[in-house]
């Protein structure tokens, strides 16, 4: 943050007329030991500060990891807040499909009266001791999306997925889609990147074994449409409502589907 220059002659006027800063003055001249007090203060409530923001730093980190390559991940992150007024109670109950799960789930577990899950279609590298601890626990599970969900029907109230579809050939999305309706109860919601939009070629290349195929709206509703899934006009409103007051424009396109019936 910029500050505007401060005239010498009015900071030492304006602390001379204070006789408490004036004494400190005073003192402090006279006295190295009470600088030196004042040094060990300050590097003391420093640490306490890092400190107490130590616990967010892993999911800091992780999210660092998607944000300039085009992730819809990142944007999931950003728009859970609007996902919860448009869904209401039916985010008690979310599972999160596609990279970097770990900190969606983490992020959902914060917010009051919501369980999560989360299915990672990619083998975990590099990931935090939180995202460790998910796995382990069972809370988040690498699972290859050409196969059924290891979850009964409408195990979920809400299943979100971001980045996943946009690798899938549309061989797998006939049945990976239909997948993701049947496990929920509530809808399913699908962040999709946009046709050009700028990924880490090399990057998604080595994890995802193929580029990013990024299909236009058009394409995604032709879609839905050959595979009977609906969409959720309710929820779709409240969402585009709860985005324009808070000025917020997606980096990605958002789909809002119901469940099989």
């Amino acid at each position: 943050m910029s500050r505007r220059p401060v005239n010498p002659s009015r900071r030492i006027a304006d602390a001379g007329s204070i006789p408490f800063v004036a004494s400190i003055q005073s003192k402090s001249r006279n006295s190295p030991v009470l600088s030196i007090g004042l040094v060990v203060v300050g590097a003391i409530l420093l640490i306490g500060y890092c400190y107490s923001n130590s616990g967010s730093s892993n999911d800091i980190k992780d999210v660092s990891k998607l944000e300039g390559v085009g992730s819809c991940t990142a944007e999931v992150l950003q728009a859970l807040p609007l996902l919860k007024k448009a869904y209401g109670d039916s985010m008690h109950k979310v599972l999160h499909v596609g990279p970097d799960s770990c900190s969606v789930v983490s992020s959902l577990y914060q917010e009051e009266d919501t369980e999560a899950w989360g299915v990672e279609p990619y083998e975990l590298e590099d990931v935090s001791s939180k995202c460790k601890s998910l796995v382990r626990k069972g809370i988040v599970r690498v699972a290859d999306l050409k196969f059924p969900l290891p979850y009964r029907p409408k195990s979920f109230s809400l299943v979100i997925v971001s980045d996943a579809l946009d690798y899938l050939s549309p061989r797998y999305l006939n049945k990976t889609v239909p997948e993701l309706a049947r496990v929920s109860a509530d809808g399913v919601v699908i962040f999709a990147g946009y046709p050009g939009q700028q990924r880490a070629r090399g990057g998604e290349v080595a994890k995802f074994g193929r580029p990013a195929k990024l299909r236009s709206s058009s394409w995604w509703i032709r879609f839905f449409v050959q595979t009977n899934l609906e969409e959720n006009e309710t929820a779709g409103k409240k969402f585009e409502q709860a985005a324009a007051k808070k000025g917020y424009k997606p980096g990605c396109q958002v789909f809002h589907l119901k469940s099989y019936a």
